[in-house]
């Protein structure tokens, strides 16, 4: 009997066309509001995410990074504004359309949050697996392919008690790119981590935006990995991947949102964090 794939199963098979870093948003919060009872967590809060780009999240504990996230997969229900993924409004949808959105975005939690009775395979591979007609070959096809991506290929048998916090954050981020979306969620992805291994975390991230084009939001409290991630860029040359200081362009093409009470403090590349004479700024990076 031949297997007929939805062209949803034949994209999470083969590279589909990733969208160059250009002008156009694929996220959009446009006057967000959210509030449980009287607690406000954000206020009015505007931004945008352009293709192949990243944003780095900061802000102190509380503020409403992670709730961004939570939002943008439809976890969440703002009390005002509007929210677009790819172009399409989230806030409003239903849940089984939700799930279309939910397609193109992968999601890496703080713990990486891996099933602790599934093999290291069967964790990368599991969206295929349980949501999907594709043949089981395929899939591990695309387990080996993406484990190799983060230098675990040799691990796919392992069981998560078995690996070290980041190699268990790097299957986490495997994962995340099984189904190969075009969106990445980060939240805290170095939390706990010692800072060596948190770098391979940082590089990672840096890959995907560099030689991937995934586009990202990283919400995070540590301003080492946020620091690196912003100047550094991935490169591949002679078949390896080296990582080096980022060019002023390529530098650029990460920016940094600053919340403080319930709103964007800033928003702006590096350089111009760093150039801010705001109190709250200066004190924040000190």
């Amino acid at each position: 009997m031949t297997m007929t794939l939805t062209q949803r199963e034949r994209d999470m098979l083969h590279a589909r066309p990733t969208p160059v870093v250009s002008n156009e948003p694929v996220i959009v919060f446009d006057d967000v509001s959210l509030a449980f009872d009287d607690h406000v967590i954000l206020d009015k809060v505007t931004f945008e995410l352009l293709a192949g780009r990243t944003k780095i999240i900061l802000g102190g504990s509380g503020v409403g990074k992670s709730t961004v996230l939570r939002l943008i997969l439809g976890l969440l229900r703002p009390d005002g504004g509007q929210i677009l993924v790819n172009g399409r409004r989230v806030d409003d949808l239903s849940e089984p359309a939700l799930m279309a959105v939910r397609d193109d975005l992968g999601m890496v939690f703080q713990e990486g949050a891996l099933f602790d009775s599934l093999t290291v395979r069967e964790n990368v591979g599991y969206k295929l697996f349980e949501e999907t007609a594709i043949p089981i070959a395929d899939v591990d096809a695309r387990v080996k392919e993406v484990l190799g991506f983060v230098e675990l290929e040799e691990y796919v048998l392992r069981m998560p008690s078995e690996l070290s916090g980041g190699q268990r954050r790097r299957v986490a981020i495997a994962r995340a790119l099984a189904a190969r979306p075009r969106i990445l969620l980060y939240d805290e992805p170095t939390t706990g981590l010692d800072p060596i291994t948190a770098v391979t975390i940082d590089d990672e991230i840096i890959k995907l935006r560099d030689l991937e084009e995934v586009s990202a939001l990283l919400v995070t409290h540590q301003l080492r990995d946020a620091f690196y991630v912003a100047s550094h860029e991935a490169r591949r040359e002679d078949g390896k991947v080296t990582f080096r200081e980022a060019s002023a362009e390529k530098a650029a093409e990460t920016e940094f949102i600053m919340l403080k009470d319930c709103r964007i403090l800033f928003e702006g590349t590096l350089a111009e964090l760093r150039a801010s004479q705001d109190a709250y700024l200066r004190a924040f990076l000190s």
